[in-house]
């Protein structure tokens, strides 16, 4: 059976899960969710695969907008799969909503630990606690390929009544809709040396160079892309992120984080 995991990656996390889960799976296409925005996209495939990350205990933005631009078939089998650093808060029920407003039911839905990266809150774990959560990344994958290939339903890793259940209502509902504009945090120290991978990274073209510097637009997502991935450490977050351990996955290079905006399929 032919498979297409859509997928949302800023620092890896999310890419590398589709990469494994397709490697697992078999005769499966990886394309990037930013490939689709602005026009529809057709699922001629028997299986949609939806892999990406949880966001204040909710769906990313680009997710929620992929997903209603997402065309319906009622012959396909869809799941999804998100990573977190804390909890799985309520994106897989977002998704679950999302689906069926659109028609279609998601069968299953599955969570992985991966490490975090959200460093206005925290600084990446350390190495060998970062290798433990890949590890285990590794047996899930497997675990979850397994009930793909069954055809499994009915499943939805995470609890109506949670701590990530209760921090969604209290922060996703009215968060989310503050996130374009939450890139007025952002600024850059002096490091800065204008190579412009921040703008190459950003996924939705939020960052534009202006006399050599970045400037960020309000339509972000908070994926903290061009923050990880400076690779001299000048662009920071209010007043928070000064010193702390960035972090993006070690198998990802910042080329394939770049790739996801030149409609490229990875196998």
């Amino acid at each position: 059976m032919s498979t297409v995991i859509y997928y949302f990656s800023a620092t890896g996390n999310s890419l590398v899960i589709a990469n494994d889960l397709a490697k697992e799976l078999g005769d499966t296409d990886v394309v990037a969710m930013v490939e689709a925005l602005d026009k529809p996209v057709d699922t001629v495939y028997d299986n949609v695969g939806i892999v990406f990350p949880v966001y204040i205990s909710g769906l990313p933005l680009i997710v929620a907008r992929f997903l209603k631009n997402l065309n319906i078939s009622n012959n396909t089998y869809y799941f999804a799969v998100t990573n977190f650093g804390g909890m799985p808060g309520r994106a897989l029920a977002l998704t679950r909503k999302i689906l069926k407003e659109r028609g279609a039911s998601l069968a299953a839905g599955f969570g992985i630990l991966m490490p975090g990266n959200y460093t206005p809150l925290y600084g990446a774990a350390a190495k060998d606690k970062q290798k433990a959560i890949f590890d285990k990344e590794k047996v899930r994958i497997k675990e979850i390929a397994g009930k793909v290939r069954e055809g499994a339903t009915g499943i939805l890793e995470e609890k109506l009544f949670s701590i990530g259940a209760i921090l969604y209502a209290l922060l996703y509902k009215k968060g989310s809709s503050e996130i374009p504009a939450a890139d007025a945090g952002f600024w850059i120290t002096d490091k800065c040396t204008s190579c412009g991978l921040c703008e190459k990274v950003c996924p939705v073209a939020n960052i534009a160079m202006e006399n050599g510097r970045p400037k960020w637009l309000h339509h972000c997502e908070q994926c903290m892309a061009c923050l990880q991935w400076c690779p001299v450490e000048a662009i920071q977050y209010k007043q928070s992120t000064a010193g702390k351990e960035h972090y993006h996955h070690p198998d990802i290079k910042i080329s394939d984080i770049i790739k996801q905006k030149q409609n490229d399929k990875l196998r």
